[in-house]
């Protein structure tokens, strides 16, 4: 049976890890969504990242992942930073984009006052 080797060390490093990129999530995305992003995405960060770390690349050895710290896959959780950072620009897009088209005033039906 497979047990999880993650140690103090790699737990610590991914919950910093996890907070840096709930605090940079929040800021790329910028108001609007909710006050509380960055702790949904530090929470979701921290998930992946685990599943990562121990489930995705828990078969590997400390020799075949490199660096391995604690038993965290650091180089394989970057993944998670990478399709995060692609996920906050994407939704800085879509509401930027959002806002603007409900910011745009319509020309009233034809027929109707002014």
């Amino acid at each position: 049976m497979d047990r999880w080797d993650l140690g103090i060390a790699g737990l610590g490093l991914l919950a910093a890890m996890s907070l840096a990129f709930g605090l940079v999530a929040h800021w790329i995305v910028g108001r609007g969504v909710s006050r509380w992003l960055w702790l949904y995405a530090a929470a979701g960060y921290f998930v992946a990242g685990i599943l990562v770390s121990e489930v995705w690349f828990g078969w590997a050895t400390g020799e075949e992942l490199q660096p391995n710290i604690d038993g965290l896959s650091f180089d394989e959780v970057q993944l998670v930073t990478f399709a995060g950072l692609i996920a906050a620009v994407t939704a800085r897009i879509v509401l930027r984009k959002r806002a603007h088209t409900k910011g745009v005033r319509q020309a009233p039906p034809p027929g109707t006052a002014h």
